[in-house]
């Protein structure tokens, strides 16, 4: 009777944990930035970088898409983060541990959507969001780091690559050390960085692209979109 009443513990853990995954996925491979550019009649898997992600749409289409991708990109980590916590949250089952489980659905569904034969983006925007709803402070201190760094720096990759790399850390100083955050936030930071492979073979080359001071101009903005659009 025991072992019975285990069982059913753990598979209706088991089931909604499952649940956190899937639904944080199907989230998450919203592809917002190739939606963004095909209504501008532009396919981004074709432009600059070929990637899905808000950095490519500002280069291309310019900085107003770019912001919007974005931010849709963010909002959707953190809505698989809350609301898989509000809906499958019950006695059996720790909340934080299944916004975490959907916030690594939301990165994996950008990074490798089925609705384009998962390709995806890079995950940044959306694992920005996941933090937003996990840790919000931790949310907080890492945006302005990146945006510390990409002030300095006037490169995008080397501000995500290093908010990737001090992620867990971050996590650690603000979470109290919490185990199961820390070492997920060390993985999905390595997987984000392993995204930036092409940026840094460019890096080490110095053939990366850096953004200018005022952003892709408008001249440059209108170029690029007739270009896709020929």
């Amino acid at each position: 009777m025991g072992n019975s009443g285990v069982s059913n513990f753990n598979a209706s853990m088991l089931i909604s944990y499952l649940l956190a995954l899937v639904f944080g996925y199907i989230s998450g491979a919203t592809p917002f930035g190739y939606l963004v550019a095909k209504n501008m009649g532009v396919n981004i898997l074709e432009m600059g970088s070929k990637n899905i992600g808000a950095t490519n749409v500002s280069r291309v289409l310019g900085k107003k898409p770019g912001i919007l991708v974005f931010v849709l990109d963010l909002a959707k980590g953190a809505l698989g983060v809350i609301l898989a916590s509000k809906l499958l949250n019950n006695e059996s089952n720790s909340p934080d541990l299944l916004g975490l489980i959907a916030g690594v659905g939301a990165i994996l569904g950008h990074n490798f959507t089925f609705w384009l034969k998962f390709k995806g983006g890079k995950g940044i925007a959306t694992t920005s969001g996941v933090l937003l709803g996990l840790t919000p402070w931790t949310f907080l201190i890492l945006i302005s780091t990146w945006g510390i760094i990409f002030k300095l720096t006037r490169y995008v990759s080397v501000a995500s690559i290093l908010a990737a790399f001090l992620m867990p850390f971050i996590v650690y100083f603000i979470d109290d050390g919490n185990p199961v955050l820390v070492w997920s936030t060390a993985i999905l930071g390595a997987l984000a960085i392993v995204r930036h492979k092409a940026n840094i073979v460019r890096l080490l080359n110095g053939t990366e692209n850096r953004f200018e001071k005022k952003g892709p101009t408008e001249k440059n903005s209108e170029k690029n979109l007739e270009d896709a659009k020929k």
